[in-house]
């Protein structure tokens, strides 16, 4: 599959699902992003479907806790997922409470869900609740691909150190993918090869 192209074509809004009742029909192969709050998961999947506005970030850290279905080609070839974001400290915990059920049983249970992409932020690396949801998957078995964001942000020795730092972390988690994505979204940086690296996972 040519990934520019199928990136450039089609790529619209399906729904939002705030519980699992809501999800849509598990017809097509899905690849969900996953991260914490503020780590740039918006730009991000706004620079990889070449769209300003497809997905839409929150001014409030946390506030976005559903699951928002995003159709690839027309007809679909797959589905992007974007996952709410955790790690936000000034929820309340029942907010908290219901975001594990959603994502968790989301996890266990989607079985045409190929692969999760989890970014990191490489100013901070990864932290206790990116160890959680790494944690979270690799009991649901669900294959995962760390990919750095803001790498324009730090200087190219910051980035090797952080680099460094995740591929010892990766090799303690049994889901994990072995490599890594290093990206920047305001630069355009490794979209080309994330696309890739999407529709990799979708033809596994």
């Amino acid at each position: 599959m040519d990934s520019r192209k199928i990136f450039s074509g089609p790529i619209d809004f399906l729904k939002s699902a705030p519980g699992l009742e809501f999800l849509p029909e598990p017809d097509f192969t899905e690849i969900a992003f996953a991260g914490r709050s503020n780590v740039g998961k918006s730009s991000l999947i706004n620079a990889l479907t070449n769209r300003n506005g497809l997905a839409r970030a929150s001014n409030t850290p946390g506030r976005t806790q559903e699951l928002n279905f995003f159709d690839v080609g027309n007809p679909p070839l797959f589905r992007i997922v974007d996952m709410p974001g955790y790690g936000f400290a000034k929820a309340p915990p029942a907010t908290v409470k219901k975001w594990r059920y959603l994502v968790n049983d989301y996890l266990r249970g989607r079985q045409v869900l190929k692969r999760a992409f989890l970014l990191i932020d490489c100013r901070r690396g990864v932290g206790e609740v990116d160890r959680d949801i790494m944690k979270m998957m690799d009991e649901a078995a669900v294959s995962y691909r760390i990919v750095i964001t803001k790498a324009d942000k730090v200087k190219a020795s910051e980035l090797e150190k952080v680099k460094t730092a995740i591929i010892a972390e990766i090799a303690k988690h049994p889901a994990a993918f072995p490599e890594i994505s290093v990206t920047s979204a305001e630069k355009k940086g490794g979209i080309d090869e994330l696309r890739d690296a999407v529709l990799e996972a979708v033809s596994t």
